[in-house]
């Protein structure tokens, strides 16, 4: 039973950080481009997507090492995304309800990978590692 609830959350998880990036994509058509804006959609593309791509490579990770460097590089591209959603609100007032509901989702993106980290390591200290 436990391994099936495992399982379930572990697919739901890359369903969403996949999902995410494809509505950070979307999210990130509608911005005008101006010199301003285009370096900050290069950066918010790339750390909205990389969330998803991170968590696939630690789901096939090679060690427990690996997995832990994986999921936190997916724990600080979620915080990364919510600095850029925030400039992009400065530079793009109108964007703001938007970018706030993909704020929410990069925040809580980061609270579940800082869980995951968190569990590994009291896990640790548990077996006296």
């Amino acid at each position: 039973m436990i391994n099936e609830i495992m399982t379930k959350k572990k697919y739901d998880l890359e369903e969403r950080t996949a999902k995410f990036g494809e509505d950070i994509i979307r999210f990130c058509r509608k911005i005008p481009r101006d010199p301003i804006t285009i370096p900050i959609i290069s950066q918010l593309v790339r750390s909205g997507t990389s969330i998803g791509a991170n968590y696939c490579e630690a789901d096939d990770a090679e060690s427990g090492k690996d997995f832990r460097h994986k999921i936190g590089i997916c724990k600080k591209e979620a915080r990364e995304t919510k600095h850029w959603l925030r400039m992009i609100v400065v530079a793009c007032p109108d964007l703001k309800d938007e970018a706030k509901k993909l704020w929410q989702e990069a925040k809580e993106l980061n609270l579940i990978f800082n869980a995951i980290l968190n569990k590994i390591k009291n896990n640790k200290t548990k077996v006296g590692h």
